[in-house]
């Protein structure tokens, strides 16, 4: 019994204590490096619940050159962000629907979403009028940023969709906006009598009140209209997808603002993502936040995109003999004066409008832009 005792109350070997340490070390080295794995290696937000991958068809306004490759490479990448949970098949313009029936398209389940140039729906959303830049509004990128991320404009934005049975995911910045002409434009007097095609909205009004015979257009059609001699000139986005386009070979002129201000009329030409409100629901919170996020991913890629070809077409356009005017910046007050009144009466045409556009309204006069005083506007108001 001593001796049985006495065993007993011995410590166990050596190999006995230090085998259970050993195993739990080894198991919890081993679940840390799973866990490593699985956050290095695993770039992917896919749902575990999704049973198959949902696809969105997607139609861009783009009808062909840089924006529109980048568009569609972007789309490509979206089934491996995703891990498969989510898929874009991206269409160019007029490739599923018109470009002027793609809100219907989307609306009426033709489609799951659109990138659009925003300035499009203006007769049928006002409010869309200022979700873009304007005849002397606001001037650079930054700008619309302070609008749409310090402002409330974003959420303003998703509000006026949400009528629509639509989702706005975010903006998508592109560039300024040009005049390719026939004729010479040198200054604000050229304008009168010319047969110039313009998106519509404040753009067309402000250039009708100058003079200017305008017309609305989508962009495919452009060029044909060119060639044909039914406008005079066109707007339409920068140099790059003007030169993809042709517009070389049916015009002999370029306009644009003064240095510093390439376009006094759309120098932010913003484009969006919008989808359809019930398939942004079907979406998983997380995918929503991610969503949300590349979309910016997006306009950083398209914005760079396009500067990149803009710079490099720029010199394609003057070695073809195409000559390059300058609106002289004295013209700019004179544009200034048109534009107001035409602020305000579109910012008036339904309650959204004047809420979005009187958050433009107290940037432009803030010290931070600069671009208004309200002698400007003296004996106009806005009905909110």
């Amino acid at each position: 019994m001593e001796e049985s005792k006495g065993n007993a109350s011995a410590p166990p070997p050596a190999e006995t204590l230090q085998q259970p340490s050993r195993r739990k070390l080894l198991k919890t080295a081993s679940v840390a490096a799973a866990g490593a794995a699985t956050v290095i290696g695993a770039p992917f937000i896919r749902n575990a619940r999704a049973a198959e991958t949902t696809v969105w068809k997607i139609q861009t306004s783009w009808p062909a050159g840089v924006g529109l490759t980048t568009f569609k490479n972007w789309c490509s990448t979206i089934k491996e962000k995703t891990g498969g949970e989510l898929e874009f098949k991206g269409f160019a313009a007029k490739e599923v629907v018109g470009d002027f029936e793609l809100l219907d398209g989307v609306r009426n389940g033709v489609l799951e979403g659109m990138n659009s140039f925003c300035v499009y729906w203006v007769g049928k959303i006002p409010a869309t009028a200022f979700l873009s830049s304007y005849l002397m509004g606001m001037r650079y990128p930054h700008e619309w940023d302070i609008f749409f991320y310090s402002k409330g404009g974003n959420e303003l934005a998703r509000e006026i969709y949400a009528k629509q049975g639509l989702y706005w995911v975010g903006r998508v910045h592109h560039g300024p906006n040009i005049i390719h002409s026939k004729k010479p434009i040198r200054t604000i007097e050229d304008f009168k009598g010319l047969k110039l095609r313009v998106p519509g909205g404040m753009i067309a009004e402000g250039f009708a009140a100058i003079g200017a015979r305008t017309t609305l257009l989508p962009g495919g059609e452009v060029f044909a209209a060119l060639e044909k001699g039914t406008v005079d000139a066109a707007d339409y986005t920068g140099p790059a997808v003007n030169w993809d386009l042709g517009f070389q070979q049916v015009t002999k002129y370029i306009w644009t603002g003064p240095p510093g201000l390439e376009s006094i009329y759309q120098p932010v030409d913003l484009m969006d993502l919008v989808v359809r409100m019930d398939v942004w629901n079907k979406l998983s919170p997380k995918m929503k936040v991610w969503l949300d996020d590349e979309v910016q991913v997006y306009s950083n890629q398209h914005f760079g995109a396009i500067q990149k070809a803009d710079l490099e077409a720029w010199g394609k356009f003057t070695k073809q003999g195409i000559q390059i005017n300058r609106l002289p910046a004295e013209d700019l007050p004179k544009f200034q004066k048109v534009a107001v009144p035409i602020w305000f009466k579109w910012a008036n045409k339904d309650k959204d409008a004047a809420r979005v556009f009187k958050l433009q309204l107290d940037l432009m006069e803030s010290p931070t832009l600069g671009y208004v005083t309200p002698d400007m506007y003296k004996g106009l108001k806005l009905d909110l």
